[in-house]
């Protein structure tokens, strides 16, 4: 924000429109700055900090979700129990539900929350990839017969004042150490909560299994030729992982082929962006379909079972968008 009004957390109800409902002609004469009248907020919270650069939801509760913002903690927020705020110059802050403990320097971007268990990850500049367990402060989060006591909740008789001084604190489950440099991304493997990957500024993919220790299971190193920005796990088969870089290119790794030294190669190379990547997301409902986003402005959609060269399955969303203006 410009500083006029406090750093805010919006929750909005999103209508979904289904394609055969929205006209081509609404969709033509969309403006970027006009409200949506499928958006409508629902709830704002007063967010401690300068910026939020991640949020992540609950895969198991939607109303629980945690945050990153330039500070060494991960905010956890119930926004059924946080109170509505109004953001005006001089609102005091929200106060989180919980604050997760455990990085020694900031964590920015790198955040995760399991789809099978309350576990949320995180990496930072310390280096480090932090593991919590949501369930390890025993409390009223996610119950809403209790979020009269929450600790956002207006008028709670634990609230003594919105600051988030007086949230509860988690400490960590465990801390795993392994990369040389910041810890840019990290990922739940879709099919073991004990299982995690992360990248960072050090060009390494480092897959963690937590039953073993907090050493790196298989540590890639030179998996790309620059800081390694985003991975994603495959929802459908969990033998794949992705992850974008700074030398503009996404791979496509399968974890068989990694052994424990980090000997082995992506499977593919997808080059069609032409400055650093920084998100990569697989499809949720077909295994071969992914989208990549860069510093370039492009949204890249790719299927890596069409054959030939990989640019051959590539859709830019931007190239689209473009054309249907013009």
């Amino acid at each position: 924000t410009d500083g006029s009004v406090p750093n805010t957390l919006v929750i909005a109800n999103c209508e979904v429109v289904k394609p055969r409902v929205a006209a081509a002609e609404h969709i033509s004469q969309f403006n970027e700055e006009a409200r949506s009248p499928f958006v409508k907020k629902y709830k704002t919270i007063i967010h401690p900090g300068e910026v939020v650069n991640r949020i992540r939801e609950l895969p198991q509760n939607s109303r629980i979700i945690a945050t990153h913002t330039d500070s060494p903690d991960v905010l956890i927020w119930d926004v059924e129990a946080q109170p509505n705020r109004h953001a005006v110059l001089g609102a005091t802050d929200s106060r989180p539900d919980l604050i997760l403990r455990g990085h020694q320097e900031n964590a920015e971007f790198a955040l995760a929350m399991c789809p099978a268990e309350p576990y949320v990850l995180s990496g930072g500049k310390d280096k480090s990839v932090v593991w919590w367990s949501i369930q390890d402060h025993i409390s009223g989060l996610g119950d809403s017969s209790k979020s009269e006591t929450s600790p956002g909740a207006s008028g709670s008789k634990h609230s003594k004042t919105a600051n988030e001084k007086d949230s509860p604190k988690v400490d960590p489950r465990g801390v795993f150490h392994g990369h040389d440099s910041t810890v840019e991304d990290v990922q739940f493997c879709p099919s073991s909560a004990q299982e995690f990957c992360s990248v960072g500024d050090d060009a390494c993919l480092i897959l963690w299994d937590a039953r073993t220790g907090t050493s790196p299971a298989v540590k890639v190193e030179k998996a790309h030729g620059g800081d390694v920005h985003c991975v994603d796990w495959n929802l459908h088969d969990v033998n794949y992982i992705l992850t974008g870089s700074a030398d503009n290119s996404v791979r496509m790794w399968d974890r068989r082929n990694l052994g424990p030294g980090g000997a082995g190669s992506p499977i593919h190379k997808f080059e069609g962006h032409k400055a650093a990547v920084l998100c990569v997301q697989w499809s949720p409902d077909k295994a071969s379909v992914f989208g990549s986003s860069a510093e370039d402005g492009f949204l890249n959609v790719w299927d890596h079972e069409k054959g030939g060269k990989e640019e051959k399955s590539q859709f830019t969303w931007r190239a689209f968008l473009s054309t249907r203006r013009s």
